[in-house]
């Protein structure tokens, strides 16, 4: 008699080295947590969203002054681009509160990070992809309405918000602003956090931010919608829900950070 044939089986293979597994609710408690390191000590946390928010009425003003201000709506959207490296003090009074010490407005603002030089790397290179987003919108406004003297910031701005063809103008910038967005989200929103905290090169950190991001998608993917619309709730305020908007959202990516690199709740 004829033995049966075995069994195949599919080989087994190992989880990805960053995949937790983690539910989308989680961004929901990383939110959370950011909150709480917000209203543990709200003064450092207050001040420096304050700052941050005048800062960005400081490039809209510059802007105006240059007359860009066509180009206040890709500098907007440029801060989910810049936005983590600018939280690089919000990581450090959440690590500091994780540890049990305090964590003041001068701890925030002077820090040493454990990767040295390298953080100063992560943030030019994130820089650049924000000029590289403003070119690419100047030359999508080009594309929509041709090589013709540019008309001024009001007559542009009317042009965009009141006419089909600029209509389908922010459709396609909203698209590929989306496609720079997500990319430096990805790139950026454990690797600065890392940069902070460890020590380790920016390209390194980078690539290991990407990979975590693409093994925990779907809380990754709820994060960078509360990300945005925290951050469209802010321009909606003209900016000013910036000084309480930023510092939950940066206290609550770093716990994000543990949950996925250190497999931490």
């Amino acid at each position: 008699m004829l033995e049966p044939l075995p069994t195949l089986r599919p080989p087994s293979r190992p989880d990805p080295a960053f995949a937790r597994h983690l539910p989308a609710r989680a961004a929901l408690g990383w939110l959370a947590r950011g909150w709480a390191d917000l209203a543990a000590d709200p003064g450092p946390s207050l001040a420096y969203g304050g700052f941050l928010a005048a800062l960005s009425w400081a490039v809209l003003y510059a802007l105006h002054a240059a007359g860009l201000l066509y180009l206040a709506l890709p500098a907007v959207s440029g801060f989910l681009i810049v936005g983590p490296f600018l939280a690089i003090g919000l990581y450090e009074k959440s690590r500091r509160r994780a540890a049990g010490a305090p964590a003041t407005l001068r701890d925030m603002l002077a820090l040493r990070p454990g990767s040295g030089g390298q953080l100063a790397y992560a943030g030019l290179f994130l820089g650049l992809l924000v000029l590289f987003w403003l070119r690419a919108a100047d030359l999508l406004y080009a594309l929509f309405f041709g090589l013709t003297p540019f008309p001024g910031a009001e007559d542009a701005l009317t042009n965009v918000l009141t006419t089909p063809r600029g209509w389908t103008l922010i459709a396609t910038g909203t698209l590929v602003g989306g496609l720079f967005a997500a990319f430096a989200f990805a790139v950026s929103v454990f690797s600065i956090p890392m940069l902070v905290s460890t020590r380790r090169d920016a390209l390194t950190a980078m690539g290991m931010s990407f990979a975590m991001t693409v093994q925990n998608l779907r809380p990754m993917l709820a994060w960078g919608a509360i990300v945005t619309l925290g951050l469209a709730l802010s321009a909606l305020t003209g900016l000013v829900g910036l000084v309480v908007v930023f510092p939950v959202l940066g206290h609550g990516t770093w716990h994000a950070w543990r949950a996925v690199a250190r497999g931490g709740e």
